[in-house]
């Protein structure tokens, strides 16, 4: 499987730039994914090393052979802990580029996307337990109205919520087909589809666990980074984008930041990026899944 059928890297110079690699230093990319973005980073390094990280076993058929390269099959929530089993403490910069890969939407079986019939799965650890079926079929109606109304920012969530409840009492959800024939009753008119991706982004959130995996993530990275080192960040969507720039700007996800007695800013990291770097239409035209992405980039101050 080639990258550009597995997955097509968004922003990739950005990306390379942001993370103003030492031919000699430790990187990790922590959604290895198709490997267009580690093979950029290979290119850079002469003694360095870079570590790449994914959860879903489809990766593993895209690693490089390179002995610049190890892959490590676990989730990014888990970075310092692999990072110590390989004797690494400190590295030079982290990517991650967040979200859904295109290999994971265009196979049906996944259930990540509306446009196949599939089973409604959309694990991106396939040895995970909970799938998007079983959230659909035994999730209580308080918690399916939190995840749709915070996860995918439903406007009628609750009502959604009740209505999955006594749908799946007479049958239960089995298929993306099936339950996107039901969404179509609850759907704005003439808004459909924008309806679909968002109910099927909160379950997808929900099934793999993503905010609280980026929050550990995140403070993984402070804790791994050497002064200096660059946080390089792609998100999809308004909460994970929400978390990087708070904690970015901020120093922490929740609350206002905090200053010295003389008013010096108190965070862990430095902005390198005014707002969010998007990507230049050329880049949207030839890969429409770019036209959501925000890129921030930091770097590890000296506190």
């Amino acid at each position: 499987m080639t990258e550009s059928t597995y997955h097509i890297p968004v922003m990739l110079t950005q990306c390379t730039e942001g993370l103003a690699i030492d031919p000699n230093g430790i990187y990790v990319d922590v959604t290895f994914g198709g490997g267009g973005h580690s093979r950029e980073i290979l290119k850079h390094l002469d003694k360095g090393h870079l570590y790449g990280f994914d959860q879903d076993q489809d990766a593993e058929a895209n690693i490089p052979a390179s002995d610049n390269f190890t892959f490590v099959a676990a989730n990014f929530r888990d970075l310092k802990k692999y990072l110590r089993f390989y004797g690494v403490t400190k590295v030079d910069g982290i990517l991650a580029d967040l979200g859904i890969s295109s290999h994971q939407i265009d196979v049906p079986t996944r259930g990540f996307s509306t446009r196949f019939k599939g089973d409604l799965d959309m694990r991106m650890d396939q040895d995970a337990s909970v799938s998007a079926k079983e959230v659909l079929n035994t999730y209580e109606a308080a918690k399916l109205h939190k995840i749709l109304g915070i996860y995918g920012e439903i406007k009628n969530a609750k009502t959604l919520a009740n209505a999955i409840v006594s749908e799946r009492t007479a049958k239960p959800f089995e298929t993306t087909e099936d339950f996107t024939a039901f969404l179509k009753r609850y759907a704005p008119k003439g808004k459909d589809f924008k309806y679909y991706a968002q109910v099927f982004q909160a379950l997808r959130i929900e099934v793999n666990d993503e905010i609280d995996a980026l929050e550990a993530l995140l403070m993984n990275s402070l804790e791994v980074l050497k002064p200096g080192g660059r946080l390089v960040v792609m998100s999809y969507h308004s909460l994970e984008d929400r978390l990087v720039k708070n904690l970015m700007i901020k120093g922490k996800f929740h609350g206002e930041v905090e200053k010295d007695f003389y008013g010096n800013l108190i965070r862990p990291l430095e902005p390198l990026t005014r707002g969010a770097v998007i990507a230049d239409e050329a880049e949207v035209e030839k890969n429409p899944r770019a036209r959501s992405a925000k890129l921030r980039i930091a770097k590890r101050t000296e506190q």
